[in-house]
């Protein structure tokens, strides 16, 4: 029997929060409008059992928010959520310079 690799411990600090203004990109990524959304379905089922009333649709997604380089430009970005964080075929994304 060999060694057993060591866990890494690694701790990320993103720049922001060590006080270093980065430019920050924000991509969302939702379900396009035809896909069936059964967990956004279950959100407003769940909300009607809590007697939350006005909720008429839920749509879920995934949200990123990326530290970027000041050179990194809108096609980069583009590439990089349709190709890694979206899934085109079922799902569209929006992406916003924060």
């Amino acid at each position: 029997m060999g060694a057993q690799p060591r866990p890494v411990l690694s701790v990320f600090f993103p720049l922001r929060t060590l006080g270093v203004n980065v430019p920050r990109v924000v991509v969302d990524v939702v379900l396009k409008p035809e896909i069936l959304d059964p967990q956004g379905q279950a959100i407003v089922g769940a909300l009607g059992r809590l007697g939350i009333e006005g909720v008429t649709d839920v749509r879920q997604g995934k949200h990123f928010e990326l530290e970027v380089d000041e050179g990194v430009g809108d096609d980069t970005l583009a590439t990089l959520a349709d190709t890694l964080l979206a899934n085109p075929v079922i799902e569209t994304f929006t992406i916003r310079r924060a």
